[in-house]
């Protein structure tokens, strides 16, 4: 099944653990720019700066495991470098593109911190962040409850993203 993607398949995402190791030019110049230090308090978590944006890649393992070897999802995108906006695509067949709702979930504080402090425009940060989403599954229609319960199982927070349309 995997592969077998069609237009209508819906979007399923979870959430990642920051900023991952993508962005951290643009991370450091908004640090700077708002003359803090790493060891200063955090304005968007607890602890210092430097420990919210140093959290570590979560790895998605054992959350995608499962769902291949169940034949369950038809697809899936790691979202590193590029965000969302470069990722999702690369997935997808020539003859499918993906349709995302930006307002389907709420990025975390670290980026609406970054976006605020950096007076960064949602196009780019989309463009150079994962905004909270780590990886993407590609799912029949009718298969999306299936693994939205399997991954609530495995103690993720699903959300559904968007779908797919032909390109």
């Amino acid at each position: 099944r995997m592969g077998d993607m069609a237009a209508g398949d819906v979007l399923i995402g979870i959430a990642s653990s920051g900023p991952h190791s993508n962005g951290y030019s643009l991370i450091r110049r908004i640090v700077e720019r708002e003359g803090l230090s790493y060891e200063a308090a955090s304005p968007f978590s607890d602890g210092t700066l430097g420990e919210a944006l140093l959290t570590p890649t979560r790895l998605y393992s054992a959350a995608a495991l499962p769902l291949i070897k169940g034949s369950l999802i038809n697809g899936l995108a790691h979202i590193t470098g590029g965000g969302l906006t470069e990722n999702t695509p690369r997935m997808c067949p020539d003859h499918l593109v993906p349709r995302i709702d930006r307002d389907s979930w709420t990025p975390g504080p670290v980026f609406q911190w970054l976006q605020e402090a950096g007076g960064v425009e949602l196009d780019e940060m989309h463009r150079t962040f994962n905004m909270g989403i780590g990886m993407v599954f590609s799912v029949e229609p009718d298969m999306a409850e299936i693994v939205m319960n399997q991954l609530r199982l495995m103690g993720e927070t699903p959300v559904v993203l968007g779908d797919l349309a032909p390109a």
